[in-house]
């Protein structure tokens, strides 16, 4: 089912409202509201995707008119893909219409929009060859300018937080221009539980939670897309903007029943702190390598991590399992202790006596960290 329509931007002024001059002031006061409507389609408890036809606020260029002279910033429309550590370069570019003889004076500002709460951060400012970086982008970040023109952003070692939007803006004297880029990362969503079991996670709990599994809370578009690939998971979790949701491909009547159609389910925004549930993980693909340790015995727990580090490596965490499975293809039968105390074992080609007909990641919950029943998967740094 297609979203609702969203109204169209003003020029020059992407995603933003303008109301004329001159209105009625009740009319006034009952449009305000809606000239700004904005998010992703929402329909009876369910999110749906996006129109192909749909309006995209604020991407692929920005225009204004000066003097007779048109500004035009152009990033591209499409979301740029990439892997954490690797390098990656948010192009941008502008020109004028018509164009110009000589070259003017321009003043280049890059930043990253606030998500969820979080707030804006400026990544790089340019003032011909005068660059500053800001914050944790200081010495990751430049400004890459192969052709006339050219402003584009290139990121280096790349980190979980970096995925995003990213603001290219273009000030020349008093008038500005600027075009938006969406970086997401390579990566893998993944349902996690306390220990002591079902809903015990208030939100910042939550977010510790998945840092100490070498991940992050995952967003809705990333719960989304992972749903739109198959991910079915009945209990709810916590998301980015702490909203708390749950994906589900196949109905069925523990999980809401058969008179409801698939999709992303969502109970909406809950307290952070008051509120406890599961959360949904989101772990970015590996630059190191996790593997089954062959040992000559089962371990406990605490054998499991010093085994692990006498084979100059440490015991993997679950996001770096999730990982290792969806982007290196691991495949391994055998149980294996895991750094927050669970035992699980991924399968990437489903076969009988190996669990369920479907590929993923097999969990034995979070045994006695004494019993001797399980192996223990490592991982090594690159």
């Amino acid at each position: 089912m297609s979203g609702l329509p969203q109204p169209p931007a003003f020029p020059g002024t992407p995603g933003r409202c303008r109301v004329h001059d001159v209105m009625d002031l009740p009319l006034l006061v009952l449009l305000l509201p809606l000239c700004c409507v904005s998010g992703l389609p929402f329909y009876n408890g369910f999110y749906y995707s996006n129109s192909p036809n749909g309006w995209n606020a604020g991407k692929g260029h920005g225009e204004g008119i000066f003097n007779g002279v048109k500004l035009v910033v152009e990033t591209p429309e499409e979301i740029l893909f990439s892997y954490r550590g690797a390098n990656v370069t948010l192009p941008c570019r502008y020109h004028y219409e018509p164009a110009l003889v000589s070259p003017r004076p321009v003043r280049i500002k890059w930043w990253k929009l606030s998500e969820n709460g979080a707030p804006e951060q400026d990544v790089l400012v340019a003032i011909g060859l005068r660059h500053r970086a800001f914050g944790d982008y200081r010495g990751r970040v430049h400004l890459w300018q192969e052709r006339e023109r050219e402003v584009s952003l290139e990121i280096r070692d790349l980190r979980l937080e970096d995925y995003g939007r990213y603001r290219c803006e273009v000030i020349d004297g008093l008038e500005d221009e600027s075009g938006l880029v969406e970086l997401e990362l390579r990566g893998v969503v993944f349902p996690y539980q306390h220990p002591q079991g079902r809903y015990q996670f208030n939100f910042h709990e939550a977010q510790w939670a998945c840092e100490e599994q070498d991940a992050v809370v995952a967003s809705f578009e990333q719960l989304f897309r992972a749903w739109e690939e198959g991910l079915d998971w009945c209990n709810a979790g916590w998301l980015q903007d702490a909203s708390v949701q749950y994906p589900i491909t196949q109905a069925r009547h523990p999980c809401g029943g058969l008179g409801l159609a698939p999709g992303v389910r969502s109970y909406g925004p809950r307290h952070r702190r008051l509120h406890r549930y599961d959360v949904f993980c989101f772990a970015a693909a590996l630059r190191g390598e996790v593997y089954y340790l062959e040992h000559p015995e089962k371990l406990t727990l605490a054998e499991a991590k010093e085994a692990c580090q006498e084979d100059d490596a440490q015991i993997a965490k679950v996001g770096q399992l999730f990982a290792a499975w969806k982007f290196h293809g691991l495949d391994r039968c055998d149980a294996g202790w895991l750094a927050d105390g669970s035992a699980r074992y991924p399968v990437a080609h489903a076969r009988h006596n190996c669990g369920s007909l479907e590929p993923g990641v097999r969990s034995f919950g979070f045994p006695d960290p004494h019993s001797r029943k399980y192996g223990v998967y490592c991982y090594r740094p690159r």
